[in-house]
């Protein structure tokens, strides 16, 4: 790998550390909420599968801009700058889900990220089918994050359908 390479496996994580500087005190406790899914991993895991994608598509990306040459000309426009938008549009999801608790908002950045995705990963597809697999486990992760950010919005739109702790009793 070119010392290149190396600034495409950071670049991703410049949002997250951002958040993590500016939210980290807000942050801690937020999965012990009884609004929590009881299928939802813990906060660490989510953030330890948030920062391993990141190392995935960052080194896709890699691979995209290695096989086009290299630099920054016009070829590498409309892969790299529509990944470039799908990590703008990861790290406001990120803001929103976990420092602002926003999950509605966070769920339509996630949404939008889904097609993003998706847009990359053809777009990258003739050029480097590699990269463009290892977007396949991005989906996966933005569909767990999406279906969370969903049940936790819903929830807080209609505490009707939080679960009953086993043992209680409606009256």
């Amino acid at each position: 790998m070119q010392p290149h390479g190396a600034i495409f496996l950071a670049l991703p994580h410049l949002g997250p550390v951002l958040l993590w500087l500016l939210t980290r005190h807000r942050t801690s406790g937020w999965d012990d909420s009884p609004k929590k899914p009881p299928w939802c991993p813990p906060h660490r895991v989510l953030l330890a599968g948030w920062i391993t994608i990141y190392f995935v598509m960052g080194y896709a990306s890699y691979l995209v801009w290695k096989d086009l040459g290299g630099g920054f000309g016009r070829p590498l426009a409309l892969p790299l700058g529509l990944y470039a938008v799908k990590l703008a549009v990861s790290w406001a999801a990120l803001i929103l889900f976990f420092g602002a608790h926003t999950h509605g908002l966070a769920l339509l950045h996630l949404l939008l990220l889904y097609g993003l995705a998706v847009s990359t990963a053809l777009i990258w597809h003739p050029i480097n089918k590699l990269a463009a697999l290892l977007l396949l486990p991005y989906l996966a992760w933005l569909t767990v994050t999406a279906s969370i950010a969903y049940r936790l919005w819903r929830d807080s739109l209609c505490p009707d359908h939080q679960p009953q702790p086993v043992g209680e009793k409606n009256d």
